[in-house]
């Protein structure tokens, strides 16, 4: 799956929780998809004369599209990628990794050029079932002129269908620690002073350091290689049902939001 598109939704999965000593983060947590604010920086896609281009992805991608596997480089998530182009309107991308299918998404755009279905299958950050789910997008900018529907900038209008494994994760803070797992199969194990530490099962993420910011609020760290690539800060309401976390992706330089209940 384009990572570019994807990027909001399987992050979702990695949003920053950390337990206090009375434990107001302990237990499972639950993203409330109604509440899920996108980022508002849109994703670039331009297909033409028989190449596809993703402007916006890091790095970025530019390969034919032919249907047919394509190498590419300095994506953790994939190594390589095919776009089909169903149709005028349809293109349907295949990621792989060591020859192996670890995402599909199709994107339909409307007739009127201004808003896109999509739906997506993503087990690359996953060592269970995959992520599924699907969504609108809408146009914020046209393509360039004689290109396919899909070319474009677009933002992410709308979520719908996720599955529960990607927004479900349990938390447990003993001795000082945090202990975190998901269904996806990413895990941690961090000192809630800043201590960095290794970040489990995410081909894009091998480091994390947990900040405490206050009782009820901290900060979480993300980095590959020593990079930062997303800096989240969560803090839990009053009543400790809920918990509202901002996530910055340094990596495409974009923001999104959103609100997880406890279960």
């Amino acid at each position: 799956m384009n990572k570019s598109v994807s990027l909001g939704l399987c992050l979702l999965l990695l949003f920053p929780l950390a337990a206090m000593a009375d434990g107001p983060f302990d237990g499972t947590w639950k993203v409330d998809m109604s509440k899920v604010q996108m980022p508002k920086k849109p994703d670039v896609f331009v297909l033409k004369d028989g190449m596809y281009d993703c402007k916006t992805c890091v790095p970025p991608v530019s390969i034919k599209a032919d249907g047919q596997d394509h190498a590419i480089s300095g994506h953790p998530y994939m190594d390589a990628m095919a776009i089909q182009v169903v149709d005028p309107h349809t293109i349907k991308e295949t990621d792989k990794k060591g020859g192996k299918v670890v995402a599909t998404q199709t994107i339909t755009v409307a007739a009127d050029g201004k808003t896109a279905h999509f739906e997506f299958s993503d087990s690359s950050n996953s060592s269970g079932a995959p992520v599924t789910g699907n969504g609108e997008l809408k146009q914020v900018a046209a393509g360039p002129a004689g290109s396919h529907a899909v070319s474009g900038s677009w933002v992410t209008a709308s979520i719908a269908n996720m599955s529960e494994n990607a927004t479900e994760i349990t938390f447990k803070e003993e001795g000082g620690m945090l202990n975190m797992s998901a269904p996806t199969g990413q895990s941690y194990q961090a000192k809630l002073d800043g201590t960095e530490a290794p970040y489990k099962g995410d081909p894009g993420i091998n480091s994390v350091t947990v900040k405490k910011t206050g009782k009820m609020s901290m900060v979480e760290t993300d980095k590959r290689d020593g990079k930062v690539v997303t800096v989240m800060t969560s803090t839990v309401s009053a009543d400790g049902k809920t918990m509202d976390v901002h996530m910055d992706d340094k990596l495409h330089d974009r923001s999104m939001h959103f609100v997880a209940v406890k279960q």
